[in-house]
């Protein structure tokens, strides 16, 4: 079939959705470029440019970025901090990479992202998966207990490194300062995954960052919260534990030779904009999200609100319905939210200044319309519900990275995989947590999860077989 090459699929589809004049509750945090001066929204094509003279050069930089990155450090208290164009991902494995060996053992939350275990297959290290608390409807997983990581460290004091999760995706702060000190007694090094808290550093409402909780190393997405581009994010390091030169080295082989220069910009923009939010904008900010709530909480008796500890995020439940099926209604009229999952749907709110507006109102409006015929269903116990009940506080893969390399693959049925040791990472996303591991032992739970998602049409990455409720094991 001979092929049009005058189509423009990406653009054209891009531009599509552009025209329905979408309202973002989702990630980047720019919001479709409304937390962007007017002048600059349509300025980024102009300053795709490279290193040239005067414009330094982000794996060797002495002029301007060294200048931003230093700003950066100095917003932060750190003591050194970088621009990362790859997104948080390359932050994560870059910081595995530096503070671990092959065979080492690594600490890692089971409900972490996946490019954290990605980054502890590269560095051939050793992951102990420590299981999380759940919120009190078992519906939504948080983040380790501190019983948990004592429990772990006494069965591996020689664990060289931790990598957890703070916030949750959705918003969920633990008590991570009495975790980071148990860790620092066994002299393990702290890597904190802060994607979704860059903007915790203005303080209160917001929750204290692990920068200032002891952390040695913590990665933010700027994209995901400030008003910065897509994959735009930041690695500081915070203690003397860490290998500086070792960071570096492996920044400049993990990212691109080739940097975004509007990538870099967005971040130096995103710096500026948290650096000089006053506690007016921060007061306004809230009233306007309060304000919000109180007029969804209107719409609908059966609409939900839940609060988070993070009040740039809200949880919004639809009882009598899935969080599939409430996206897919706010949806039809063109409200984007930043997940969905068997109970709930995410929505992530912008961080406003003062002179800086969003179309709430817009939204409370077409909120209404989306929910407007929906009857008044009976409550069921539909939903999944999380783990509760558990065998151990961390659990070991089956196999070893090595032991999986010489090992043959076979598909077989989703409800025979009991007891199987998955050979894929089977990850719904978002939230990007993944749900199966290599060399793990596939659970009755695990089972039971996937199921639901693949009925209700979730989106798993790279996984067509689970359209026929296969996956794929070790023979």
């Amino acid at each position: 079939m001979k092929r049009n090459h005058r189509q423009k699929p990406l653009v054209e589809t891009i531009e599509k959705h552009l025209q329905g004049n979408p309202i973002s509750f989702h990630v980047p945090g720019h919001k479709n470029g409304l937390l962007l001066p007017e002048k600059d929204r349509n300025h980024f094509l102009q300053s795709d440019l490279t290193e040239l003279a005067g414009l330094d050069d982000l794996h060797d930089p002495r002029e301007a970025i060294q200048e931003a990155e230093d700003l950066l450090t100095d917003l932060y208290g750190t003591l050194k901090s970088y621009f990362l164009v790859n997104g948080s991902t390359v932050g994560n494995i870059a910081a595995i990479m530096a503070t671990c060996s092959p065979g080492d053992v690594v600490l890692v939350q089971r409900n972490c992202h996946k490019s954290v275990l990605n980054g502890i297959k590269l560095a051939r290290a050793i992951p102990i998966l420590i299981e999380t608390e759940w919120d009190a409807d078992g519906r939504i997983a948080l983040g380790v207990s501190l019983e948990a990581m004592k429990e772990t460290l006494k069965a591996y004091p020689y664990a060289k490194s931790c990598i957890l999760t703070y916030p949750t995706y959705y918003g969920f702060t633990y008590p991570i300062n009495q975790i980071i000190e148990e860790l620092h007694k066994y002299d393990v090094t702290c890597i904190i995954d802060e994607a979704h808290g860059p903007h915790f550093s203005i303080g209160s409402p917001f929750p204290t960052s692990t920068i200032n909780l002891g952390a040695d190393i913590v990665i933010h997405s700027a994209h995901k919260m400030l008003p910065a581009m897509t994959m735009g994010s930041y690695l500081h390091i915070t203690s003397s534990r860490v290998n500086e030169q070792k960071i570096k080295g492996y920044l400049a082989m993990l990212q691109s030779s080739s940097p975004s220069y509007p990538i870099m910009a967005s971040l130096d923009y995103a710096r500026s904009y948290l650096a000089t939010i006053t506690q007016e904008d921060i007061r306004s900010n809230i009233n306007t999200i309060e304000n919000f709530i109180g007029e969804l909480e209107k719409v609908h008796p059966q609409l939900i609100i839940k609060r988070t500890h993070d009040p740039l995020k809200i949880i919004l439940q639809f009882e009598g319905r899935t969080g599939y099926e409430l996206q897919q209604l706010l949806e039809s009229q063109g409200i984007y939210t930043e997940l969905a999952d068997s109970n709930y749907v995410l929505m992530i709110l912008p961080l406003l200044k003062n002179h800086l507006s969003f179309p709430y109102t817009a939204a409370i409006q077409r909120t209404n319309l989306a929910l407007k015929n929906e009857p008044i269903l009976p409550v069921t116990n539909r939903m999944f519900a999380g783990i509760n009940e558990r065998i151990s506080h961390f659990t070991a893969l089956s196999l070893s990275f090595e032991e999986m390399e010489n090992k043959e693959e076979k598909m077989v049925s989703l409800q025979e995989s009991e007891g199987e040791i998955s050979s894929q990472m089977v990850t719904p996303y978002p939230p990007g947590i993944p749900l199966l591991i290599p060399g793990e032992k596939i659970s009755k739970t695990a089972i039971e999860q996937l199921t639901y998602l693949i009925e209700n049409k979730a989106n798993i990455q790279g996984h067509h077989e689970l359209d026929e409720k296969c996956v794929y094991v070790y023979r």
